[in-house]
Formats: C-alpha cells, structure tokens, sequence
C-alpha cells in the first residue's frame, strides 16, 4: 500500500511539472520599421535537358505518358541545377545557377508548361552568396516561342541581400530547340526586399 501511495504521489508530481517544462520559451517584441528596397536583375538562364554536359535530370516519369514523344511528357519530374550567365550564350560569364525541380504539366506534346521550384544563387559580384527563391507556374507555350513572348513568374523568398524577397522574374526565350528541349531564356527580375 505504502508502494502505490508512493507512486501515485510521484505520478502527480510528474504531471503537474510536465507543463511547466513543457513550455518553448516565446517572447513577441515589436519590430523596428525597415526600409524596404528594389532590386531590378538582368542575366541568361540555360536550361539544357541533354549533350555531353546536361543541367536538367528526367527524375520520375509515369509510364502511361512514355508513349507520347515530347521533349517534356505530362507528369514528368525533372531537377535541375542550370547556369546562369550575363550574356546569351552558354559559354558567357557564369553569376550563379538556378537549382530546384519542376513538373511537366502539359498534355499537349506541342507545348511546355510546369510547375516550377528553384532557388537562384548567384556566386559572384555584388551579390555572392544571395539568392532568391521562385515557386510558380510556368505559363503554357510552344516548345519554340517567339523572342516577344513574355513569361511571369512569381518569386516568394531569398536569403542574404535579398532577404525576405518578393518579386517576380519575366523569361523571355532568347534561344530554344523543339528537338532537344534545350532552352536560353533572358531573365528580368524586380525584387523587393530589406
């Protein structure tokens, strides 16, 4: 009887301390006003799916969708870690890359559209070490659209100088191959940030 008295004494204990300790440590205090800035952004992103040295990897596929020839087949997940450089061609100064994933979602064999995650890096200049995070549908088009068509594109974070970022990044094609799939679009990015 002394042992049961003993425990339920100790049980009590336990439960009764438990939320005590339990509890994270939480503090709100009240942020001082910052300034926000705007950063407006120009370079080529390469998105080259294969070659000798391919920045874009065919992850997953369903296999129903394999009997579809397209450069990009429905439901195809992709990753990717694509250069990005200051002029138009490949080989042009490379500031950073652009590494995520994206999901093909067009159904049409024709046109190319996705849901895309990427985060933009830039390794070089003024912003080394900042990046800015883009998570966004990339609208439907041909597989070779014109240089005039404008596709937007939303940004929802970024780390260092772009901190806090939100944006958002218009891709125009500067150069693409329906065969291949490969693809060099001029990047203009607006950022706002603190």
């Amino acid at each position: 009887m002394k042992n049961r008295m003993i425990f339920a004494w100790a049980m009590i204990f336990c439960l009764a301390v438990a939320p005590v300790y339990g509890q994270y440590y939480s503090k709100t205090i009240k942020a001082s006003p910052r300034v926000e800035k705007m950063t407006r952004l120009r370079f080529f992103y390469h998105d080259i799916p294969v070659g000798k040295d391919p920045t874009t990897f065919l992850i997953a596929q369903a296999n129903i969708t394999q009997k579809f020839f397209s450069p990009s087949p429905y439901g195809s997940l992709y990753s990717m870690d694509d250069p990005l450089t200051l002029g138009p061609n490949r080989t042009s100064k490379m500031v950073g890359n652009a590494q995520g994933l994206y999901l093909a979602l067009s159904r049409d064999p024709t046109k190319f559209s996705a849901v895309f995650y990427a985060d933009f890096a830039f390794t070089i200049g003024k912003f080394k070490g900042s990046s800015f995070s883009l998570f966004s549908r990339y609208p439907l088009t041909d597989f070779v659209p014109g240089p005039n068509i404008i596709r937007e594109m939303a940004i929802v974070g970024g780390t260092g100088a772009f901190r806090m970022a939100k944006g958002f990044a218009l891709f125009r094609a500067s150069s693409s191959s329906a065969k291949t799939g490969d693809a060099s679009l001029k990047v203009d990015v607006t950022l706002y940030h603190y």
